[in-house]
């Protein structure tokens, strides 16, 4: 498999794209005044426990207190959660050091931990950590047990606070290598340390590298290819970073020069503006809708056009198996987190339930997030979950439409006239006046006049009082003033 790191730079944004075999896989999008957040460490001071919640807000130099839940704080996950135990891990006015596990969302502020970890290229540190991990897609059992004996070696001759885990990066790297990794770590450790000890107030006690470097050091595998960066700056950036943390990824570092943007010459724009849809074509034919909420997301699989197979069963099988790849995709170039639901087009054969599930499950291997998979429920439903550390793509690029507020549908134009006749009737009863003037949209008032200029006139009369009408060009299909003259 080809794959490629695309790094597209201006002054005010960052964008990162993963390109595998052509495809566009993953966009991450960081800009200057909004930078992520995650994995940043703060001092921060407790500023209320609430025991009915199990949680504390943390005040943390940012416009909203972030969220500390007990099973965050170091030590507690191991405890039985009952009664009042956050008063006795955490107290108000307390000092503490966290970290971000998730940027702030909507309206709700960071997630915090206590349990630290600080990634490098081949190893992530845990400052709460007592054994040594190795992470899960190192298969190979004896490549686990040397990686798992050079951590334990090293830290048994060195000691010092905390663990590490092996990332999958490790796989096959030299004791050397490693030894180097676990050197910066713990070193890094001590500084941060140090610093919170002798900083009196709250705020940034590390940051993590900005988003081209963590792209080097989080993205790049065996199988990339090239990082092609369009910017001289961030490209010695780049190559400093790799020269002295990843001196096997500098050779694959180069510098895009071509006229044509980067992002233009590999389709990256064209498969964001197609994400920022609701609806997603399928190759058959077939197509998918999916709709993000505050509460989860759920994506439907529909047949479209498609009956291109012998029978009924055979098409929605078919539709389904592509329906799963696609859906993979999606979830990572939209970056779509926390509960998802999956209607698939019902299958009455349990073995074609079966492949689907499974041709989802070997599709999200690839994910970088975690996620957990459900089977299919009796209504058909494949309910998963997806780690959300950073806001989705259309929440980053997007806002919710001031006409409708984010529903997605506005009232018609004949339900605001009835609306407005309504406002007439009160407003008339209320109050003395000579004359009312509507003040509406333009396609409201043309109804006012065209289609409902009898029920106009019969309320005219009514009322006994004449009614003017007003276009305004700045109003939506929704707004309207009915105002006393």
């Amino acid at each position: 498999m080809s794959e490629e790191i695309l790094i597209n730079v201006t002054p005010p944004e960052t964008r990162v794209a993963v390109v595998e075999n052509g495809v566009v896989q993953e966009i991450i999008i960081e800009r200057q005044d909004r930078c992520g957040l995650v994995g940043n460490i703060y001092k921060g001071r407790i500023c209320r426990v609430l025991p009915g919640m199990q949680a504390a807000f943390v005040e943390i130099g940012l416009e909203r207190a972030a969220f500390l839940h007990t099973s965050d704080i170091a030590g507690a996950e191991n405890s039985e959660v009952t009664g009042n135990q956050i008063h006795e891990l955490v107290r108000e006015g307390d000092s503490i050091v966290v970290q971000v596990v998730k940027d702030p969302l909507g309206s709700k502020g960071a997630r915090l931990t206590t349990n630290i970890s600080i990634p490098s290229r081949y190893l992530v540190f845990m400052s709460t950590l007592r054994n040594m991990g190795v992470s899960q897609k190192i298969e190979d059992e004896e490549e686990r047990r040397r990686l798992r004996e050079i951590l334990q070696r090293y830290v048994a001759e060195n000691g010092g606070e905390g663990g590490y885990i092996a990332r999958t990066a490790a796989e096959g790297i030299s004791q050397e290598a490693l030894v180097k990794d676990m050197e910066f770590l713990a070193k890094l450790w001590k500084n941060i340390r140090e610093r919170c000890q002798h900083m009196e107030e709250i705020g940034l006690v590390h940051e993590d590298l900005p988003l081209a470097l963590r792209a080097l050091r989080d993205l790049v595998n065996p199988e990339v290819e090239r990082v092609r960066i369009d910017s001289r700056e961030t490209l010695e950036r780049a190559l400093l970073f790799a020269e002295r943390y990843l001196p096997d990824v500098k050779d694959r570092i180069v510098y895009y020069q071509g006229e044509r943007p980067l992002f233009d010459l590999y389709g990256v724009e064209d498969e964001i503006q197609k994400a920022l849809q609701r609806k997603v074509q399928l190759k058959s034919g077939g197509h998918l809708v999916i709709d993000q909420t505050e509460a989860m997301t759920t994506i439907d699989v529909n047949t479209g056009a498609f009956v291109g197979y012998r029978n009924l069963e055979e098409t929605i099988f078919k539709t389904n198996l592509e329906a799963a790849q696609a859906i993979c995709r999606q979830l990572r170039l939209r970056n779509l987190g926390g509960i998802i639901i999956i209607d698939f087009i019902d299958m009455t054969d349990p073995e074609h339930k079966r492949q689907v599930l499974r041709a989802l499950e070997k599709c999200l291997a690839k994910d970088h997030a975690r996620t957990q998979l459900s089977e299919v429920s009796s209504l058909g439903l494949v309910q998963m979950t997806r780690k959300r550390t950073r806001e989705s793509l259309e929440h980053i690029l997007c806002e919710p439409c001031p006409c409708c507020n984010g529903r997605g549908t506005l009232k018609t134009a004949e339900t605001t006239c009835y609306e407005i006749f309504r406002e007439i009737l009160r407003e008339a009863r209320q109050f003395e006046v000579e004359t009312l003037l509507v003040l509406a949209s333009q396609e409201v008032i043309d109804r006012l006049l065209d289609e409902e200029s009898g029920h106009l006139a019969e309320l005219e009369e009514f009322i006994g009082k004449p009614i003017r009408l007003q276009a305004e060009a700045l109003y939506t299909q929704e707004q309207y003033d009915v105002v006393l003259i």
